[in-house]
């Protein structure tokens, strides 16, 4: 019994090895380039150009990019661990940025709440949230604030990660109450609700 028990978990072990040793299943997937989109790239350099502007972005360490019939293949360079934690990433931030030059990100915000309300002073967002003065967000380079209705933002850029940042950012200013559900908020987002304390009776 202890014989076949020791068999067993050396057998185990090594179907556990060679599954870990197995390619990413998400890096291992090419990445198709549609038209008016070009990819170039020097070494881990990489540069994608579309209709909604240019990313650039060095890759990490570990793996390699080619092209191969109209698609960008990200490979492992080795075997070794941090090579192979690295494909998937990868692969996935070359796949934002082709995506994002093509098609673009956007990400909305609602404000709830009396008196509160966001507008366009150029191209600088001005958000009235409850304070004694109106904030001001600047936007970075490659970002576009929209307003509508006074109460609903749209964060649209090429850049995925810059999108989600400066909407954070926009959320940040008042960040939703559990009692009312007053604050910016994405939109879509489901707040937990608290209910209030009761006076005494």
């Amino acid at each position: 019994m202890l014989v076949n028990k020791e068999l067993g978990e050396k057998s185990s072990a090594t179907c556990i090895d060679q599954d870990f040793l197995t390619m990413s299943r998400i890096g291992k997937q090419p990445i198709s380039v549609p038209e008016k989109v070009a990819v170039t790239f020097d070494g881990l350099a990489v540069t994608v150009k579309g209709p909604k502007g240019e990313l650039n972005r060095i890759l990490p360490d570990g793996v390699s990019i080619s092209h191969e019939n109209n698609s960008i293949v990200i490979s492992p360079i080795s075997d070794k661990r941090k090579s192979r934690e690295r494909h998937g990433l990868s692969r996935t931030l070359v796949a934002n940025m082709i995506e994002g030059v093509s098609k673009g990100y956007t990400r909305h915000l609602e404000i709830v709440g009396v008196g509160s309300r966001a507008q366009l002073k150029g191209k600088t967002l001005v958000v009235s949230a409850g304070y004694s003065h109106p904030v001001e967000v600047v936007p970075p380079a490659g970002i576009t604030f929209t307003v509508a209705n006074n109460t609903n933002v749209t964060v649209s850029g090429p850049d995925k990660e810059l999108v989600g940042n400066e909407a954070a950012k926009i959320r940040a200013i008042r960040p939703p109450e559990p009692y009312k559900g007053k604050g910016i908020k994405y939109a879509g987002e489901r707040i937990l609700r608290k209910a209030g304390k009761s006076g005494k009776k």
